[in-house]
């Protein structure tokens, strides 16, 4: 165990047990700067959590203003601390300072919390292990009660490793009544509206935790159709949105984002020719979208140790997160993965968004590329087997939409604007079926049409 030395100033130690000193520097420092830490780790760590005496004294200190709703920075602590003759037991002033000067990156806040839970754990197991050694040589105390206090504490030990995802069936039908009741009273969709009310009424909205494929050829408009829904989106429930683009800049989304908005061509918007009237609706619409709170990444290679850090910071900044675009699954890569077999690497990738949609409570929408073996079918509509390095895309998958317009193969007399199907190949709590839009080439814009949905 290792004590702070009020009389020499120095960290005495008297026997090694695992620990991380700067993880509980970091974490102290971020309790003094952020009520978004504070909340999060107060709900997780107990003041034994940590290793150092001085810290468990600043941690207990924290846990009785929190409780007392006193505010919580240096100045307050600092306050609490020499008020109560504790201020010299924790290390005094220049501890305090030392955490100020910390600056802790609170994107991977969460990763030091388990850290230090990982070394707590560790050291109450040494302990549990030598309680039982010495146990072990009182011959006077019997087997039975050794063995039961052992099981009891390995048992408690055990459900600390994580969290507690038992329910009973009480608890869970009593949830889902409670949910019913709010649907009856509040008829809306259970997950996020597309804007494609066709679409909608097969699938309910995009759910939280789902991970969706939305898939299709090169040039088959799947870009655009995600950032139509994006639009959609985040104008009716103003909720983040964090888009990554593998393909195209961040540049290149702007112009089709205001391309949409404005009803203004591309190679207009490119080239700079527009009117007066062009000026003043771009002005307008730049200003209303500038509000919204959407985030675009064009990282290339992007992992998904990228990606599970910028979903972090959205939340440390925005306390939420409404929806996540990926464009495309074929340009991910996974730095970790050892094999040279792209089938594995593109299911484990697969497998570890959807962990990320659970983890994080939110849909998950990921664009894949169709292989071309569609292409050689004289029905060229794709069904499940067309995607690309497939591996286990499809079984990790709750909900696969397939684009397809005929106009892509067969040239129409009306190019500007005709229909497309997206194809709901896969809903795993659902119907499957097909929903009819209509696709305006001139701006890249999906909308709906006045006609029932084929199912």
């Amino acid at each position: 165990m290792q004590n702070f030395n009020k009389n020499t100033g120095q960290l005495t130690i008297e026997k090694y047990l695992p620990h991380n000193f700067v993880a509980e520097k970091i974490i102290l420092s971020s309790l003094l700067i952020s009520s978004e830490a504070i909340d999060l780790t107060l709900k997780t760590l107990t003041f034994e959590t940590f290793y150092f005496q001085n810290h468990q004294e600043i941690y207990k200190a924290i846990l009785i203003m929190y409780k007392q709703k006193i505010p919580i920075d240096v100045i307050t602590l600092n306050t609490f601390l020499q008020d109560n003759g504790l201020l010299e037991k924790t290390g005094g002033i220049n501890v305090l300072v030392e955490l100020i000067n910390q600056v802790p990156n609170l994107v991977y806040l969460e990763d030091y919390i388990r850290l230090l839970q990982d070394k707590f754990l560790r050291r109450s197991l040494i302990k549990l292990g030598y309680k039982t050694i010495n146990s072990g040589y009182i011959t006077n105390l019997p087997l039975e009660t050794i063995l039961y206090e052992f099981e009891l504490e390995a048992f408690r030990l055990t459900n600390k490793t994580g969290d507690n995802t038992l329910s009973n069936s009480a608890e869970l039908f009593s949830s889902v009544f409670s949910e019913l009741k709010k649907k009856s009273l509040n008829p809306m969709f259970s997950g996020l509206s597309s804007g494609f009310y066709h679409l909608d009424s097969f699938t309910q909205g995009f759910q939280k935790s789902d991970l969706t494929i939305i898939a299709g050829r090169p040039s088959m408009g799947k870009t655009a159709l995600s950032l139509n829904i994006v639009l959609n989106i985040i104008k009716n429930y103003h909720l983040p949105i964090l888009f990554f683009s593998l393909e195209m800049s961040k540049e290149q989304l702007i112009y089709r984002v205001l391309s949409n908005e404005t009803n203004i061509s591309q190679m207009r918007l490119r080239t700079g020719k527009l009117s007066k009237t062009d000026w003043l609706e771009l002005m307008t619409k730049i200003k209303d979208l500038s509000m919204l709170p959407l985030f675009l990444d064009d990282t290339p290679n992007l992992s998904l140790q990228d990606i599970r850090a910028k979903i972090k910071t959205i939340i440390f900044e925005h306390n939420k997160i409404g929806l996540i675009v990926i464009d495309y699954l074929q340009l991910m890569q996974n730095s970790n993965f050892s094999t040279n077999n792209r089938v594995q690497e593109l299911s484990y990738i697969t497998r570890s968004l959807k962990t990320i949609a659970r983890e994080f409570k939110v849909p998950i929408i990921v664009l894949s590329q169709l292989s071309r073996n569609v292409e050689s079918r004289l029905n060229k509509r794709p069904i499940l087997s067309d995607l690309r390095e497939s591996g286990s895309i499809e079984q990790d998958a709750d909900l696969v939409l397939m684009l397809y317009r005929d106009s892509y193969y067969n040239s129409s007399e009306n190019t500007s604007r005709n229909l497309a199907e997206l194809i709901i190949a896969k809903q795993r709590n659902g119907p499957t079926g097909t929903v009819e839009l209509e696709f305006n080439t001139k701006n890249m814009e999906f909308t709906n049409i006045q006609q029932n949905s084929k199912s």
